[in-house]
């Protein structure tokens, strides 16, 4: 599970011991024996030479001539790569959701870059304001937000709010009442109380997602979570001791044809999760193209063949050629991707991963170090943020290729989460992504080999212990 806040109810000691007990019962047995695709077999089955068939403009599917036209012109603008070809191969063979043209993306760094943005969007919301939310909390940035959106409600813009139950678990009902008293319509995803569930009750499967849709037109999605611990931005000094640490994470800003995909997604889970009908309003305006970016929103849910995120990534660092850097909150992933990345470090490709020195999930973060040591051996080279509880999940493959998003390399996102991640081959938007990894690299410590290999008895088996418990993180 997402470990945003994923200890919300087992650390209440007001909860007696054995509702602890049957919370981890109930992980295991409705996760245990869940699976991921095979990406390798799935690799081996797309034709190599397949050209892209689902390139999207404003005004509709483009010929096969146009699209290998655009594809050809980003190919000329890097170093040759098979990640524009033969990676787009794979990921058309097992999503419907095209790869769109003329979108304009804007690189939000951090929490406090995005809550302007997001203020901003709803301010100037002149139809609908849709919001999709893992956590959204009673503090001062969730009462700022709840502010503006009950001032648009009133204004006659129709507001759409889908929270995540076991996110927003300590949220009090009354915050949610108050917006249902004023005119927003409230969905509850997956409720934790079973007689309030909308049809089959999964308590197991969270909505991680975090999307905010303006008139149709505007999106921005990412990480960040609606909570004041995103409000602070990093100064690039220490916190005085004892002080909490700022939370860093990352969203996208894009304008464009793309907007209609998360569109999509959104309204999808609201008619899963049975909303209420939705006011009228022009939820698919006509779009124009307001940039250069190819923009792909990957949208996953639980069951193997709908774990597209996870596919789009292994098939990215598979068909990397020159560089792969990563930086991710709660890394504990799968064989698949660990062998991926170690292939890549062995054939020549600059593997740079930027991970957590601290977590809100010591656990999660003992798990994530279980691996340090092979993946050092292969020649991935391992850093860890200072100063940042990092919660950033970002990728930026051989300057190219590029994606922001919500999910994290652990086995609750890639299994049973709803997740949603914007995938941009763009050249102009990787360099900006590249200035971000750099900055973080700045902020960071890397992980010698040789020193890390004299750690401790007692940190090894820590990572052990916490290892075991890995497919439940």
């Amino acid at each position: 599970m997402a470990k945003d806040n994923i200890d919300i109810i087992i650390k209440d000691n007001r909860q007696p011991f054995f509702m602890l007990f049957l919370f981890v019962s109930i992980l295991i047995l409705s996760n245990g024996c869940a699976t991921l695709p095979n990406v390798s077999e799935m690799i081996d089955e797309t034709p190599t030479a397949q050209e892209p068939r689902q390139i999207v403009s404003s005004k509709g599917l483009l010929s096969p001539e146009k699209s290998k036209a655009i594809m050809e012109r980003l190919k000329r603008s890097v170093d040759p790569t098979d990640i524009l070809e033969r990676h787009t191969a794979v990921v058309e063979s097992v999503t419907e959701s095209p790869l769109t043209k003329g979108n304009k993306v804007t690189l939000l760094v951090d929490g406090p870059a995005t809550y302007a943005a997001m203020f901003k969007a709803i301010q100037e919301a002149r139809d609908h304001i849709n919001l999709e939310t893992f956590i959204i909390e009673d503090d001062d940035v969730g009462r700022k937000f709840v502010d503006l959106l009950l001032q648009k409600q009133a204004e006659g813009v129709q507001v759409n709010l889908i929270y995540d139950s076991v996110g927003s678990y300590g949220t009090p009902a009354a915050f949610f009442q108050r917006l249902r008293n004023r005119g927003i319509q409230v969905v509850e995803f997956n409720p934790v109380n079973p007689f309030k569930a909308h049809g089959h009750w999964l308590l197991t499967n969270p909505d991680h997602r975090k999307i905010l849709i303006i008139d149709g037109k505007i999106a921005i999605a990412g990480g960040i979570n609606i909570s004041t611990v995103y409000s602070t931005r990093l100064s690039g000094r220490k916190k005085a001791e004892g002080a909490p640490l700022p939370w860093r994470d990352t969203d996208v800003q894009i304008e464009g044809p793309a907007a209609a995909e998360f569109q999509k997604l959104f309204l999808d889970t609201w008619q899963k999760q049975k909303g209420p009908e939705l006011p009228g309003g022009n939820y698919f305006p006509d779009l124009k193209e307001q940039g250069n970016a190819l923009v792909r929103v990957v949208g996953s849910t639980p069951g193997q063949s709908n774990r597209i995120t996870f596919i789009v990534y292994v098939s990215a660092i598979t068909f990397a050629e020159h560089s792969i850097h990563l930086t991710n909150a709660y890394f504990i992933p799968d064989d698949q991707i660990l062998d991926a990345f170690a292939e890549a470090a062995r054939r020549g490709v600059d593997v740079k991963i930027i991970l957590p020195s601290t977590s809100d999930s010591s656990m999660a973060l003992y798990a994530a170090r279980y691996n340090y040591s092979g993946l050092l051996k292969s020649g991935v080279k391992l850093f860890e943020h200072r100063n940042a509880l990092l919660h950033a999940k970002t990728a930026v493959i051989d300057g190219v290729w590029s994606t922001v998003g919500s999910t994290n390399m652990d086995y609750w996102s890639l299994l049973s989460d709803d997740e949603v991640n914007a995938v941009v081959l763009s050249r102009e938007f990787a360099i900006e992504m590249e200035k971000m990894f750099v900055r973080d690299l700045a902020e960071s410590s890397e992980i010698q080999r040789e020193k890390w290999e004299k750690r401790s008895l007692f940190t090894r088996i820590r990572e052990w212990f916490a290892h075991l418990f890995s497919h439940w993180m």
